[in-house]
């Protein structure tokens, strides 16, 4: 304990740092520390959980689900029906602005869905908006959303990614601009943005009647700071109120002090590893042959990443989705850890002295650097590139990874269309290009029938797991250390919510 407070102390000092007073409701100011570099802040352009976050804060959706009851309620629309299982209206709320004062009304979504839903307008998240087809205005406070085919989890979309822009401001400023200058109607507006590095929001004076409810904290200035102890040196030095994402060593250090306040809450995140079974980076990599796939699922011990780095709320996942999300069938195969069956199938598939592969990973190098310690156990000698996530995102885009750790939040969508469906259609992070489960996943993304839906997203599932083509590993927790003037609860959604943030 007191190397990690010379450790803390240290970095403060060579930040040049002071000891000044932790931000109080004098100033107003919360800061708070972002790890990763956001590449755009247009919630439409870039996939981040902080980009998740900012989303929520600077725009609003139709329609708001409640975190806690997950009950539908009217943000941006006040009421909807289905005219038919592929047009849904809505009526709109009047009266309500876009930060630049631009007045809110049916123009605003129809320009907005037509644009998203438009692919080629490079959506970077395409699974979010691809099921719309085109909207149309009925009257100014009234709009028509026309779906390509029936989707029935429209609604959870529609209070998730589906954000409303200013028609006039997009149309003129597009997603570079609104990167730079973001303008949305939601409770927090944007003062200035330096790309990838700092963000400082305003409390919006004049927000609507939302569900979000009315903001509190007057400021909010975000600093990207990639190193969690640097993050830590700040939180002693009080230039900094709130971090999260905090691994769990660091956390329960920061919690025996009793200086913080540590809150730990579950998330829908999970962590897995994708193997190239299409063949992407090459036909005679060793990922193609099912039986080099379930050698790797059967060396990782996920138990042991959950019990001694994880801890919290995290738990071992079995399957290609979030258990508690709609369609999640839990009745898969599932891979013992047993080293010795992982060797004896590498040898089976013509490995007996293993293999070298490249292997990638963008964040949690701790968890990354053990699950490669797993793989070189049983002969699979990694060359490990760790990567921005941005990058290895074009990366994987563009030609594949052999094979690569990765995780995905779905946005908080809790409907298994959110991540089966979004890796599993033949997109381009598909790394299994499977017919089959993409036809069931098609028939399970449409049906207007609950019990089809679990059927092929079932089928689908477990087909996943006994081909392994994701190896799923464990579901995330998160922690939040914020100082004692700081008033949050968190929710398992894993949205750092700022709106719903106060003074002690």
């Amino acid at each position: 304990m007191k190397n990690f407070l010379l450790t803390c102390s240290a970095a403060a000092l060579a930040l040049g740092m002071t000891t000044a007073a932790q931000a109080t409701k004098s100033d107003d100011t919360l800061n708070v520390a972002f790890t990763k570099e956001l590449e755009n802040v247009d919630s439409y352009f870039n996939s981040s959980r902080e980009g998740v976050v900012l989303q929520r804060a600077i725009w609003d959706g139709l329609i708001y689900a409640d975190p806690e009851t997950g009950e539908y309620k009217g943000n941006l629309a006040t009421s909807w029906e289905w005219i038919d299982d592929t047009t849904l209206e809505l009526k709109l709320r009047e009266g309500v602005t876009f930060h630049n004062g631009e007045e809110f009304d049916a123009d605003d979504v129809v320009y907005t869905v037509n644009y998203v839903a438009d692919e080629k307008n490079g959506v970077k998240t395409q699974r979010n908006v691809n099921w719309m087809k085109s909207a149309e205005k009925v009257d100014k406070y009234t709009v028509r959303i026309m779906l390509k085919a029936p989707f029935p989890a429209a609604i959870e979309y529609l209070a998730g990614p589906v954000s409303i822009y200013p028609n006039e401001y997009y149309a003129e400023a597009g997603p570079s601009g609104m990167g730079l200058k973001p303008v949305g109607t939601g409770p927090y507006k944007v003062l200035s943005v330096e790309p990838g590095k700092h963000f400082v929001l305003e409390k919006n004076e004049n927000y609507h009647d939302s569900p979000k409810g009315q903001p509190e904290i007057g400021k909010v200035d975000i600093r990207t700071i990639p190193d969690v102890n640097t993050q830590m040196a700040e939180l002693f030095s009080g230039s900094l109120d709130l971090i999260w994402q905090v691994p769990a060593d660091q956390s329960e250090k920061l919690a025996a002090m009793g200086r913080f306040t540590v809150a730990n809450e579950s998330t829908m995140r999970i962590g897995y590893l994708t193997l190239d079974a299409a063949g992407r980076t090459g036909e005679d990599n060793p990922f193609t042959d099912v039986r080099v796939r379930r050698a790797v699922a059967h060396a990782i011990n996920s138990e042991a990443l959950v019990s001694a780095l994880l801890k919290g709320k995290s738990r071992v996942i079995k399957t290609a989705c979030f258990p508690s999300q709609f369609g999640c069938s839990q009745d898969v195969v599932s891979y013992e850890y047993d080293p010795e069956k992982a060797k004896a199938l590498l040898a089976e598939a013509g490995y007996p002295d293993g293999f070298e592969t490249d292997y990638y990973a963008y964040r949690d190098r701790e968890y990354a650097e053990a699950i490669a310690n797993y793989l070189t156990a049983v002969g699979i000698r990694v060359n490990f590139n760790m990567l921005q996530y941005s990058a290895l995102r074009e990366l994987r885009m563009k030609g594949g990874t052999p094979i690569s750790f990765q995780t995905w939040g779905s946005y908080s969508i809790n409907d298994a269309s959110a991540i089966t469906s979004q890796f599993f259609k033949f997109g381009s992070l598909d790394d299994s290009r499977d017919e089959e489960v993409r036809d069931w996943l098609d028939i399970a993304d449409s049906s207007t029938d609950p019990e089809v839906r679990k059927e092929n997203y079932a089928k689908a599932l477990a087909k996943i797991a006994d081909q392994a083509y994701w190896v799923p590993m464990f579901s995330y927790n998160t922690n939040y250390v914020f100082t004692d003037e700081v008033s949050y609860t968190p929710t398992p959604d894993e949205v750092l919510r700022f709106h719903t943030m106060s003074w002690n």
